[in-house]
């Protein structure tokens, strides 16, 4: 899909234990520059969207658990599709959603899984007193959108 990027991430582990390069400046794509940072745990069976964004980039890295991603076209002049990715520690990659793109992931595994996101925008904008860049599909029962 158009814009969408899948950059493959790798778990360096040891006796210690693990560790992930959440990402480096010398791989972004060219022009996506997070703002802020979170950290999500999703329940066995769960869903998170879907969503879009109208300015907002999402960066997602998915290195736990096992996840199904869903991303659907909705951007005016691009033509509709919609894909399905197995992604987590199976698959550990790091994934930026443009504006436009509507997306959802979806926890398959048995166990909780994390999920971290670095947006190129700060949620509702400085000091929170800006509208939140979130267009929500999840309850919409007329929309195309589904899990």
């Amino acid at each position: 899909m158009k814009g969408v990027l899948f950059q493959s991430i790798k778990r360096h582990t040891d006796a210690r234990g693990w560790l992930v390069e959440l990402f480096r400046d010398d791989t972004l794509p060219e022009g996506f520059r997070p703002a802020m940072s979170y950290l999500s745990v999703t329940k066995p069976g769960v869903a998170r969207g879907p969503h879009e964004h109208v300015d907002q980039t999402d960066g997602f890295l998915f290195f736990d658990g096992s996840y199904e991603l869903h991303l659907w076209e909705n951007r005016e002049g691009e033509p509709e599709a919609a894909e399905i990715h197995q992604v987590g520690r199976d698959n550990p990659v790091f994934v930026t959603v443009p504006p436009g793109v509507v997306h959802a992931y979806r926890n398959v595994g048995a166990e909780d899984a994390l999920v971290i996101n670095l947006p190129n925008r700060l949620y509702g904008g400085w000091n929170r007193a800006e509208p939140v860049d979130e267009i929500r599909h999840e309850n919409d029962e007329t929309s195309r959108f589904k899990l």
